[in-house]
């Protein structure tokens, strides 16, 4: 007899229905995670492109490919998830707007179409500059450097000052229409939970909102991180005895960024502690077993791994005088799982308890796949997804070298 979807992770306690599962695995929880993630790079680059943060420029050069690379991998979680893949691309095949799922492939498309056309802009003189210089370099993979370029030059050859200075036009507006549609993009995960009437911990008009700020914290701490990163691994590989060092991760550029990032962080979790407070005082439909859920069975990774760990340890690391790259690491690295942590409390949380409202569920994330099914709603499929966008980004960067070497 085969076994029903979600059986094999569920543990059942008190009174529940025999139907009753947790449905929605870590594939979901990691699926608002990845949208977020792209929502919040772009918002990053944004601030250098619209508002001419200068102090933004290196960093708004990585999370502006970056954002790419993460929107390429935001439907995996999906497909992943998905008992039949392949059903997966009608929602990018038959968009339309009488669901939130469904609208998702309209959003995807223009978003795409919009950071595409960025990169392009930002890129264009790069381009022409390559193609021009490969176009009689000998050798076979010159050749096909040479082949890409002019392809991605689009037939462009115009490198005037008038011709950049309307590249810079373009790529404002095109930053400044970009930043409501990524909000969109990932509010509308926020939509899909807070529109579900039959849940109680989802319906709250806030949902959409917490999800947005969420979403940019997340992404802007995983720009910073991998700015970290890269330019630390890249300065220690290329040490050379009685060379100079390469250029590492610049600690004046964390400190800037990470102020943006401080008052996007207040500000999502200001609205979350808003939202679960809101809750308490009005005492809304079924609160005493959202009162358990929360305040219970849930406190470790409410209050002390997502607000404790993941939001006011962060914030004091940030706050304390004298920041360190170091230390950063460790900060950025915690915010992220606050995040993850927020979008868990949420999916799993939502589940935990039963409609007979005397029952309870909960998730055991299978960590040894026994068979594709517990591969893929797992320890390591979640760890494939995220791992994912990486491999994007690597093979972006050679062509758009995000980060520069001067």
């Amino acid at each position: 007899m085969e076994e029903v979807h979600g059986s094999l992770w569920t543990l059942k306690e008190l009174f529940t229905y025999p139907n009753e599962y947790v449905y929605w695995s870590l594939q979901i929880v990691l699926y608002p995670f990845m949208t977020g993630l792209v929502a919040g790079a772009f918002v990053l680059s944004s601030l250098y492109h619209v508002f001419e943060r200068k102090e933004l420029k290196e960093m708004a050069r990585l999370s502006l490919v970056f954002s790419y690379a993460l929107l390429v991998a935001a439907p995996l979680p999906l497909l992943f998830h998905l008992l039949q893949p392949p059903r997966g691309f009608y929602v990018f095949f038959t968009p339309h707007f009488t669901s939130a799922i469904a609208a998702f492939g309209v959003v995807f498309f223009a978003y795409a179409a919009i950071v595409a056309s960025e990169i392009w802009f930002v890129n264009r003189k790069l381009f022409i500059e390559q193609a021009m210089r490969l176009k009689d370099a000998p050798g076979l993979g010159n050749r096909i450097k040479h082949m890409v370029y002019r392809v991605w030059s689009l037939g462009a050859r115009d490198l005037s000052e008038l011709a950049l200075r309307k590249d810079e036009r373009a790529v404002k507006a095109l930053a400044a229409v970009g930043i409501p549609v990524a909000c969109f993009l990932h509010g509308y995960a926020g939509f899909i939970f807070g529109s579900v009437k039959a849940n109680a911990l989802w319906m709250t008009p806030l949902m959409p909102i917490i999800f947005i700020m969420s979403a940019i914290v997340s992404g802007i701490a995983l720009s910073m991180l991998t700015y970290i990163v890269i330019f630390e691994l890249r300065r220690l590989k290329r040490k050379r005895p009685g060379a100079p060092a390469p250029r590492g991760a610049e600690l004046n550029v964390i400190k800037m960024t990470s102020k943006y990032l401080i008052l996007f962080m207040v500000t999502a979790m200001t609205l979350e502690l808003l939202d679960l407070v809101f809750r308490g005082y009005t005492a809304v439909k079924h609160w005493d077993i959202l009162r358990t859920v929360i305040y219970e069975r849930d406190f470790v990774n409410i209050f002390v791994l997502q607000y404790g760990l993941g939001n006011l340890l962060p914030l004091a690391l940030f706050l304390l005088p004298g920041l360190t790259l170091r230390r950063a690491l460790i900060a950025l690295a915690l915010v992220l799982m606050g995040v993850f942590m927020m979008r868990w409390n949420v999916v799993i949380g939502g589940q935990s308890f039963s409609l007979t409202l005397s029952g309870y569920m909960h998730y055991k994330m299978p960590l040894i796949p026994t068979n594709y099914e517990t591969y893929k709603e797992g320890l390591w499929g979640g760890l494939t997804i995220m791992a994912s966008p990486f491999f994007f980004l690597w093979i972006l960067n050679k062509v758009i070298p995000v980060i520069k070497e001067d």
